[in-house]
């Protein structure tokens, strides 16, 4: 039994903007006509882009975890809390729903996705054909959890409101928040960079994905 046939076997290309399936032109400046996008068979530079992201946030990643993110002032103590203290000293105070969120939100989920768009991104450049449907999956992952990727920060102006109820208490974030955001910021767009259609392309493909 015969494999469908893809877009360019049939003279398709669907538009990146907006998802309009257009007819394939030789105009190497083809235009989306519903949107105006210039049209590709995939996306320009995507591995390049999604690598460069990727390395970005991870650097980043190394001052947000190590700067401290918030410092706490009450009566008889506080002080400066990085991710890992904080996580720490809400689990001490018996606030384990808190120190669970964010663990997952601060460290389980950016560290995910660091491996998961890793692993898609060498798989991609090698056309490798190894579980290309799981690789799917694994991207829509990262897309359904790259929507969520902001609740440290949330959870750190939620604390800081409720601590700021308490008299002689107050709370201030710090210069790691500000790392962590930009994290969130790079791996939303490394993810967004990735064109997942380069999982299909076989190593006979004569498309040029740099």
């Amino acid at each position: 039994m015969s494999a469908p046939p893809r877009a360019h076997q049939i003279g398709l290309i669907g538009c990146h903007a907006c998802g309009l399936v257009c007819e394939e032109t030789s105009d190497a400046q083809a235009i989306c006509p519903r949107c105006g996008s210039p049209l590709h068979r995939r996306k320009p530079n995507s591995l390049t882009r999604a690598w460069a992201l990727l390395l970005a946030g991870l650097t980043f990643y190394i001052p947000a975890n190590v700067l401290p993110v918030m410092r706490t002032r009450m009566p008889g103590g506080g002080g400066d809390s990085t991710i890992l203290s904080g996580v720490v000293e809400f689990w001490h105070a018996g606030a384990w729903d808190i120190a669970l969120l964010i663990f997952i939100a601060s460290v389980a989920v950016p560290c995910t996705k660091f491996m998961v768009l890793g692993l898609l991104l060498v798989t991609a450049r090698r056309r490798s054909r190894w579980a290309r449907r799981e690789r799917v999956r694994l991207y829509r992952m990262i897309e359904l959890i790259g929507y969520w990727s902001m609740l440290d920060v949330l959870v750190v102006a939620v604390v800081c409101g409720l601590v700021q109820f308490k008299a002689l208490s107050s709370v201030e974030p710090r210069m790691g928040i500000l790392f962590f955001g930009v994290v969130v910021i790079l791996t939303m767009l490394a993810a967004m960079s990735f064109d997942p259609r380069l999982i299909w392309d076989d190593e006979e493909d004569d498309d040029t994905h740099a």
